[in-house]
């Protein structure tokens, strides 16, 4: 444990908690830890003083608050109201309801969370999980998935009565979970249930390569209901477009000029979602051959601002792509062609 954490819950009743515990069991890294304690406010300034690091409130609900580091990782306080096997009973899977005191002490385990370890089993810890915080419903889908664990039946038959709240926590909690799914996971998603009560469906799954992004998984995955959670700028760009991407007619240039026009920066993505990954090579030779200059400015045109100014240069590059045009006079005919 790090001295630092010791030594901001110092003369406080503490314990490590939750999924620290669960990763250094099964021998993973552990980039985030969680600590219940009686004064979770005053520990984390604490560290954050320590660290040198900021420290805020992750939750008025659970008194909780996060130290974030610089590298990503953090370290969370939450507020231990009653004695620690009481708080272990309130929280969502056996693997994440084990404890050990701070600065040290044996591992609390009430609910056999290192036996379900050992038998690769996600079981909950008691039938009002997923009512009481129904964003476990897809939690339970995402640690199976991570964790390479397997969904106990009774637990099972919990999400499955419960998959009605799916759509419930906050979109900023849904959007992590969902993009931290692989392939498998979103399948997985659908089998509970879970799935149709976001929107989505994996009918366009099956056409997106397992390797593919996260970004791209949740795209395909949800479609249009994507537009309900709180996107990034970046991340509703990409969607916008994918969405609206329409399969090439063919390989030519002109239509993959034209396909990339409304898909890139991320054409290639587009074309898995249009189940044309076949034209890959043909992109990718288009983007190798892009001009570093354009034959013409739009004050070169002698046309008045205006949206015509787009339309011949796009024209223009149009041309150019298609093989039909090599140069500035080309270009400057192709104009007065256009304008009659």
């Amino acid at each position: 444990m790090d001295e630092r954490i010791l030594a901001a819950v110092e003369g406080d009743e503490a314990y490590c908690v939750g999924g620290a515990i669960r990763d250094e069991l099964l021998g993973r890294p552990v980039l985030d830890t969680d600590v219940a304690c009686r004064e979770p406010e005053a520990a984390a300034q604490r560290l954050g003083e320590l660290t040198k690091s900021a420290a805020f409130l992750l939750s008025e609900r659970h008194s909780a608050w996060r130290v974030a580091f610089r590298d990503g990782r953090t370290i969370d306080f939450t507020l231990l109201k009653g004695d620690i096997e009481a708080d272990l009973g309130g929280r969502d899977f056996t693997v994440n309801a084990i404890a050990v005191p701070l600065p040290a002490g044996q591992p609390i385990d009430p609910f056999d969370g290192r036996g379900d370890l050992e038998s690769h089993r996600l079981r909950a810890v008691y039938d009002r999980a997923f009512t009481d915080d129904p964003l476990r419903l897809l939690r339970a889908a995402r640690l199976e998935d991570e964790l390479e664990l397997r969904i106990d039946p009774a637990t099972e038959e919990l999400i499955r009565r419960d998959a009605y709240l799916v759509a419930e926590p906050a979109g900023e909690r849904v959007l992590a979970e969902l993009l931290r799914l692989s392939d498998a996971g979103w399948r997985r998603l659908d089998d509970l249930g879970l799935l149709a009560g976001l929107g989505g469906s994996i009918a366009r799954l099956g056409i997106v390569e397992p390797g593919a992004s996260a970004e791209l998984r949740l795209v395909a995955a949800l479609g249009d209901a994507v537009f309900a959670l709180p996107l990034s700028n970046e991340l509703r760009r990409f969607a916008r477009k994918l969405l609206a991407a329409r399969r090439p007619a063919d390989d030519s240039p002109r239509a993959i000029h034209r396909f990339r026009r409304t898909t890139e920066p991320w054409a290639l993505d587009a074309l898995a979602l249009v189940d044309a990954r076949g034209l890959a090579p043909a992109v990718e030779r288009a983007r190798a051959a892009e001009p570093a200059e354009p034959l013409l400015h739009g004050d070169e045109l002698g046309v008045e601002a205006g949206p015509e100014i787009g339309r011949l240069l796009e024209r223009i590059a149009e041309e150019r792509a298609a093989g039909t045009i090599s140069t500035r006079e080309e270009a400057l005919e192709l104009v007065r062609r256009e304008r009659g």
